[in-house]
């Protein structure tokens, strides 16, 4: 049934505390091609993990407002701690669809877990929200959460290597070995980009699971429900007269555009444009 609401031309919102909603976004443009997106990091406040549930909330709200009242269609809550923080008053608050990433990747690591034990490494606010532990208590699965704050430091940092972040992973991925999980939620929007050490010491029998990956399919799968795919109906196919041009993507940012810019294209490299200041 079509959306009467938001416009299908309109951008889609996605919001991250910082960097790794990059991952989300990125996901976005692969899997949504056709689509505007107008990405905000709250770089001035970040990182969120270690702050108070309430405080998240309120920056949260806070950058989520900005999006809206730029007329987007939809709203993607790309981090976890603030999605933990205040999904529910994101869905009260606004007439658009909003999209978070625990959900989406806590179904997928029940469907996919063989053994019935999944792990879940977060920040801290993410882990003393038990959101993970909620969305997967509906499903047959043993749980274990880990937080790895300083997991965060690494990427934003561009360390994806090296000694001292192997014996930090070495030591955060302790509680999830023993746990003899054969799935692992990357449950913060930077970890994806840490695939390579995780891999390596969990070993071929554990599948990762990225909540980026999948905040980015339910999105295909909320704007096609809602008839909100840009240039298409909701099956996808081209209206008439047109075409689906490269999706614009437009970056803003609480802190300095030109550190954000840097940062940014050095964790997903030069996919990431001109970056503005949020005001």
């Amino acid at each position: 049934m079509p959306h009467s609401g938001p416009d299908p031309e309109a951008p889609i919102g996605v919001f991250d505390s910082g960097f790794g909603g990059l991952t989300v976004a990125r996901a976005m443009s692969d899997q949504l091609p056709g689509e505007r997106l107008l990405y905000l990091g709250d770089t001035a406040r970040a990182p969120y993990g270690p702050l108070p549930i309430d405080v998240v909330r309120e920056y949260a709200l806070e950058c989520l407002d900005h999006l809206a009242a730029q007329g987007v269609k939809a709203l993607v809550i790309a981090c976890n701690s603030a999605s933990s923080a205040m999904l529910r008053d994101a869905r009260q608050r606004y007439d658009v669809p909003v999209v978070d990433v625990i959900l989406p990747a806590a179904r997928r690591a029940a469907r996919t877990t063989r053994n019935g034990r999944v792990g879940v490494i977060c920040t801290e606010a993410t882990a003393s929200s038990g959101a993970y532990a909620d969305a997967l208590g509906v499903a047959p699965v043993e749980v274990t959460v880990q937080a790895c704050p300083r997991f965060v430091e690494f990427v934003e940092a561009g360390v994806t290597g090296g000694p001292e972040l192997m014996a930090a992973a070495e030591e955060y991925l302790a509680p999830v070995r023993a746990a003899d999980v054969d799935t692992l939620v990357l449950g913060c929007t930077h970890y994806p980009l840490l695939t390579g050490v995780i891999s390596y010491l969990l070993g071929p029998g554990v599948t990762l699971v990225s909540s980026a990956e999948e905040c980015a399919t339910a999105t295909y799968a909320t704007l096609t429900r809602e008839g909100l795919l840009r240039g298409g109906s909701a099956a996808g196919a081209p209206r008439p007269g047109r075409d689906l041009r490269p999706a614009r993507i437009e970056f803003i940012t609480t802190g300095s555009p030109d550190a954000f810019a840097g940062i940014g294209r050095r964790l997903v490299g030069e996919w990431v444009g001109d970056v503005r200041q949020f005001s």
